[in-house]
């Protein structure tokens, strides 16, 4: 079942997603050769508690970070460590969110580590533009599917695969709500969308194939064939004309 969101809940949501918009946009300058990803996650953390929210993501099914932090071939659900320490040419992936009056946001980016490769610029721009595409039929009107549709296309004019195991999702008192959002798949299915709807939208694309697999600490999923792979999220409200974006 999907929730409809009040207005009221959407304020607080607001709210949330505010604070986790902020620090995507000053990971941006934070991020650099020679930081270890358990810095970026303290960061993170620091940040929501002292504007008097806590972190979404720790303790989430068991995570043990207020962020997943996942470099190159790392899909999603990066565990940060003091002993992964990022370099020149890297990217890297950092998904988190935080909790408010108790409503969630969730909001995820894909940044360069000092300079990369032009297929790494082309992943992380294909990636972002899909998630635009999207949101051209996050309105009332359309389909679910056609929110899917059109991400797939975006990304796979750029020569990127499509994450298949891992999609967005509805969210609000909890993280993953209904619907599931695949990031792929035909147009014109599913539920009709209506104002006051909200979702987590989150393309994953990779440069090689889609694939994925877990790793041992049961946590990291990475491409199988090892590509680069990059996400971008950010948590949106279904509206009568443009979508409201709660993360940006």
């Amino acid at each position: 079942m999907i929730i409809i969101k009040s207005e009221n809940e959407i304020n607080i949501m607001r709210e949330a997603g505010k604070v986790t918009g902020e620090i995507l946009r000053n990971l941006k300058d934070f991020i650099k050769p020679g930081i270890s990803t358990l810095k970026i996650d303290q960061y993170i953390e620091e940040y929501i508690l002292k504007h008097n929210m806590r972190p979404a993501f720790k303790g989430l099914y068991g995570f043990p970070a207020s962020a997943c932090i996942s470099v190159n071939e790392e899909v999603v659900h990066g565990i940060p460590r003091a002993d992964r320490i990022l370099k020149e040419g890297d990217i890297v992936s950092v998904d988190t969110g935080t909790t408010y009056k108790g409503y969630v946001s969730d909001a995820a980016r894909t940044f360069a580590v000092g300079e990369i490769s032009e297929d790494a610029k082309r992943l992380i721009e294909f990636t972002e533009a899909s998630f635009f595409a999207g949101m051209e039929f996050c309105r009332v009107g359309y389909r679910l599917s056609d929110i899917s549709n059109a991400i797939q296309r975006k990304a796979e004019s750029g020569g990127l695969g499509i994450i298949r195991e891992y999609v967005g999702h509805g969210i609000g008192k909890i993280m993953h709500e209904d619907p599931q959002i695949p990031n792929y798949g035909k147009a014109g299915r599913g539920p009709r969308l209506v104002e006051g709807m909200v979702f987590a939208i989150e393309p994953m694309t990779v440069l090689g194939h889609y694939d994925t697999e877990t790793i041992d600490d049961d946590w990291t999923v990475v491409t199988k064939d090892r590509s680069l792979a990059a996400h971008y999220e950010n948590t949106v409200v279904v509206r009568d004309g443009e979508p409201e974006f709660l993360t940006l």
